[in-house]
């Protein structure tokens, strides 16, 4: 049997009546749950960034002991060709052994500048590591306040939503399909999630304009849905909406 629209009006208003508890229930959690899962994104890209310093840092590491080896071999081969100047037996043979000694001292030269350059980079790195692993530890100690808030509210009012979800699916099943797509999209299109208000001082109490006295009269009659010209809200009338 198709609903009266006092019928409509009445199923409607009761499940705005329904979300608007489970609202003020998660405005009691507030912004933790957006706060947590920051914290969450901000110490995984932190962990993140200290993985990779330390890998930039093991290769400056490495670079430094190559580039050491490598003076060692080129002293070791200026010690060798130093030695073989005492036989030469021609200024050709001279000039090569000595060309030889020079690009070795060339070699450890370039070989200095780098390493000077990696402990340089390694002071700006491990100065990059300590800051971040500092923030690390704050944002662990700040998400573990936060999660405690949050689980000790959660548990104090999930099954109180937990109940009134269930109460909400109920009531969707007695509106009318069609009524149901408009009410959800109203709830969407305001943050405070009203899509049925009622008459509260000669105004609609959704967004507070005056309702012409013709106009509150057809509200309380019940024969047709009204919906305010201003916020476009379906609007019933006060007694209607004190029966919840």
């Amino acid at each position: 049997m198709e609903q009266t629209v006092e019928q409509k009006l009445k199923a409607l208003w009761s499940l705005q009546s329904i979300h608007t508890k489970i609202d003020k229930i998660r405005q009691v959690r507030g912004e933790l749950p957006i706060e947590v899962a920051d914290l969450e994104d901000e110490i995984a890209g932190l962990e993140t960034r200290l993985e990779k310093i330390r890998v930039d840092l093991d290769d400056l590491e490495d670079s430094i002991v190559k580039r050491k080896n490598m003076i060692k071999d080129a002293q070791a081969a200026i010690k060798k060709y130093e030695g073989q100047l005492n036989e030469v037996k021609n200024n050709r043979e001279y000039d090569a052994i000595s060309k030889e000694i020079e690009i070795q001292g060339l070699e450890i030269q370039v070989c200095e500048k780098r390493i000077k350059e990696a402990e340089f980079e390694i002071k700006n790195k491990s100065e990059g590591y300590e800051k971040a692993q500092g923030n690390l530890d704050y944002a662990k100690g700040e998400l573990e306040i936060k999660q405690k808030e949050l689980e000790t509210i959660a548990s104090e009012t999930q099954k109180e939503e937990e109940v009134l979800l269930e109460r909400a699916e109920v009531a969707s099943q007695k509106n009318e399909e069609r009524l149901l797509k408009v009410y959800n999209k109203l709830r969407g299109s305001y943050r405070n999630g009203l899509a049925v208000v009622f008459i509260e001082r000669d105004s609609c109490s959704g967004c507070h304009n005056k309702i012409p006295p013709q106009l509150q009269s057809e509200i309380r009659q019940r024969k047709k849905l009204i919906i305010c010209e201003h916020c476009g809200r379906v609007l019933v009338d006060e007694e209607l909406a004190s029966e919840d």
